[in-house]
């Protein structure tokens, strides 16, 4: 069976020849080279140097008994005089410009700061609906308008990595680069062959920076815990493990073309040929250099051309949403950073998938378990939901499930948050942080990229297809997955899928909708949100006003008469 609501390939023989690495992996159908994965000179190597990786992360990750102190001041006065001003210039102002200025000081504090915490900044760009939207449309900006380096340097290490004069290897390079990042910048260029690709070339003091904020961050996340109730449940030491397991493997561009390698079979084998993977080059890939077939199209917020174009939206984002939780739930290989700069849609709706340095790989056990978070969500199964979560570190091995359920009252009706006050909303919360950190329960860093990515895809639908009723899509989901698979995820997840009614209870009430709501649209959901973050602001500034003596405003009013009467 194929996804029957993404762009069709013709998979003919005359097709095919056009490119003989098409019939392997999702790669455009006629390109610049063809792969022969035998004849690749850098992919033997890359199983040594991912498992090199891993074993580095420990000893830049261990535990200190006194800080790497010049980072630590260093980085502490910088995000230091971005709050003082803050707090000098921008607060007064009131809470909208309160919020914009501190996004953009911390944003160009992140980028003062250097890479790692460019490329921090850049995983906060993607997470919308984690982080205040202030926050996120101004660490876009951490995506790819970063200052680039000189040509110079980009030109020594090119020609060092690629062990030739730059004019010996490339007709033309482009001088300016189309995007410079945390890790590296990216330049157009022409091979002296004739083909048109894109250069991915490292910046020079990368590895060292990275090295030295790795050893402050790891020292700076033990202290959270202690310290702020919710971090505790956060988790900032797995988060900072998996930055480094992350960051490390990107700075060596052959895994990162690796990586490219396995996505594209895994799409070619799961028939998803509606994302495509751009060719790394068999020969011009290095540690700090890595030539790629060249591919363009729409950017992924462009919904306007898109639908000018005549492309159909919700399909491209459909797409996008099958082909990652395929390669997560079924093969634990998945695109670890996906946002806007990273996605292209092609005039054919075809979506071109770029930027593989954060490749998530699951180790089966938990594979299985986000098979089972995914199929116990979807058939209301709360017990294998929460089993699952244990299965991939939330929870201690030794939790009592009944006990979780019931303290935390996930067997009961669910709330309404846009008919609570806000005092009730923020009691809510708190009252369910307790109980979990009671349990000892921690995001582990597997579920860090997961939620991270999923939270991209479901914001993608606010301008791709705000209309699109989110029950019916839930409900495509899980006959695609059944119809497809059912058979496998039977056997791993020790419950037929085929019999098991979808029962969407338990999402309604993830989202604090009443059982009898039977359908819902994303931009009906965001009115809710915002009805809700309303609410918490009026409060917050009923609050505030309350704490300086001037009048209270009449929401402060209403909500104290209302809580006089209960």
């Amino acid at each position: 069976m194929t996804l029957d609501d993404g762009p069709k390939e013709d998979l003919t023989d005359a097709a095919l020849a056009l490119s003989k690495d098409f019939g392997i992996a999702s790669f455009s159908p006629k390109g610049p080279w063809d792969l022969d994965i035998d004849k690749i000179e850098w992919l033997p190597l890359t199983p040594y140097l991912r498992t090199r990786s891993k074993q580095l992360v420990p000893r830049l990750i261990r535990t200190r008994k006194l800080p790497p102190t010049q980072r630590v001041l260093g980085t502490g006065l910088k995000l230091g005089g971005a709050l003082l001003a803050w707090k000098i210039f921008d607060k007064p102002k009131g809470l909208a410009d309160s919020r914009r200025g501190m996004s953009q000081r911390l944003r160009k504090a992140f980028e003062a700061l250097g890479p790692t915490y460019i490329k921090l900044g850049q995983i906060i760009s993607a997470g919308e609906g984690l982080f205040p939207d202030e926050l996120v449309r101004e660490f876009k900006e951490l995506r790819d308008h970063v200052r680039p380096q000189p040509f110079e340097i980009v030109r020594s290490t090119v020609e060092s990595e690629l062990g030739a004069e730059l004019e010996d290897i490339f007709a033309h390079f482009s001088e300016t680069p189309i995007a410079a990042a945390s890790i590296a910048q990216v330049h157009l260029a022409t091979l002296r062959s004739g083909e048109d690709v894109v250069v991915k070339v490292q910046r020079s003091t990368v590895a060292d920076l990275v090295r030295k904020d790795l050893a402050a961050m790891s020292w700076i996340a033990p202290q959270l815990v202690g310290r702020i109730p919710v971090a505790a449940l956060a988790n900032p030491p797995a988060f900072v493990e998996l930055f480094a397991e992350t960051i490390v493997e990107e700075l060596d561009f052959r895994l990162e073309a690796a990586n490219m390698l396995d996505i594209a079979k895994i799409l070619a084998e799961t028939e998803q040929r509606s994302i495509i993977v751009p060719r790394p080059h068999p020969r011009y890939v290095t540690r700090k250099v890595l030539v790629m077939e060249r591919l363009s199209g729409y950017g992924w917020d462009d919904a306007t051309s898109m639908h000018d174009a005549g492309i159909d939206t919700q399909k491209v984002v459909r797409a996008a949403l099958v082909s990652f939780l395929e390669g997560a739930v079924l093969y634990g290989v998945f695109h670890g950073d996906l946002h806007g700069g990273n996605l292209l849609v092609q005039p054919d709706g075809k979506v071109a998938l770029l930027d593989f340095g954060m490749t998530g790989r699951l180790e089966e056990k938990k594979r299985v378990a986000f098979l089972k978070l995914m199929f116990g969500g979807t058939t209301n199964n709360v017990a294998m939901q929460v089993k699952a979560l244990r299965d991939l570190g939330a929870l201690p091995e030794d939790t009592d499930i009944d006990e979780v359920i019931k303290d935390l009252g996930l067997d009961q009706p669910a709330k309404d948050p846009t008919q609570m006050s806000p005092d009730e909303l923020i009691a809510e919360i708190r009252d369910i942080t307790k109980a979990l950190l009671g349990y000892g329960a921690k995001l582990p860093k597997e579920l860090i990229l997961f939620v991270k990515n999923m939270l991209f895809l479901n914001a993608s639908i606010a301008f791709l297809a705000p209309d699109v009723d989110i029950f019916q899509e839930i409900m495509y989901l899980v006959t695609y997955f059944t119809s497809k698979y059912g058979a496998i995820i039977t056997e791993e997840i020790g419950m037929n899928v085929d019999e098991a009614p979808i029962d969407l209870e338990g999402f309604k009430g993830s989202l604090g909708l009443d059982s009898s709501v039977e359908q819902i649209t994303y931009r009906e959901l965001q009115e809710r949100r915002e009805l809700i973050r309303k609410r918490m602001e009026e409060h917050s500034r009923s609050k505030s006003t309350r704490r300086t003596g001037f009048p209270i405003r009449r929401v402060g009013a209403k909500l104290n008469k209302r809580r006089s009467t209960r």
